[in-house]
């Protein structure tokens, strides 16, 4: 006959069992969503939208909450990039931070770069953000990125400096 303590460690470790494979499951249930941020920005360093779109759903909602711009399929994300590229040629993310869990997860990152097309100054720019992103077998099926467009401004002569 078993101990109390015997029974109990047995039912410990039952329990710590059955825990660890129902979270294996779901893992691998949501896939391995390990490296996104880091393949969601080696995408943007590409500055080639047709290397970016493998990385995103057909159904992609991607939006630029600082700008208003959103985009709906791939179509539309093409458009989002190409335009990003010609604005910013030099455009660069540099992930900072990237968490993800059950196809969830944000990427904070520094994203800077030369205005040639936005406000048209030709000046570098740095500013941090953070980006709440969804994925969905394995590819990214939302994405919302957050930054502060004042911060921008102000290092590009648009608004001046705060205090």
């Amino acid at each position: 006959m078993l101990s109390k303590r015997t029974f109990f460690a047995v039912g410990v470790l039952s329990v710590l069992a059955i825990l660890a494979l129902s979270t294996s499951r779901t893992a691998n249930a949501a896939g391995d969503d390990s490296g996104i941020g880091e393949k969601w920005a080696a995408a943007w360093n590409s500055h080639d939208p047709d290397k970016m779109l493998p990385l995103f759903t057909d159904d992609i909602s991607y939006e630029d909450v600082a700008y208003s711009a959103v985009s709906h399929n791939h179509a539309e994300l093409r458009k989002f990039a190409a335009e990003e590229f010609e604005s910013i040629p030099d455009l660069n993310l540099k992930v900072e931070r990237s968490v993800f869990h059950n196809g969830h997860g944000t990427v904070e990152w520094t994203f800077s770069g030369t205005d040639k097309g936005v406000y048209k100054t030709g000046k570098k720019f740095t500013v941090r953000g953070v980006s709440v992103v969804d994925v969905r077998d394995g590819k990214i099926s939302r994405c919302l990125d957050y930054y502060d467009t004042g911060t921008i401004m102000r290092q590009l002569g648009q608004l001046p400096e705060g205090k």
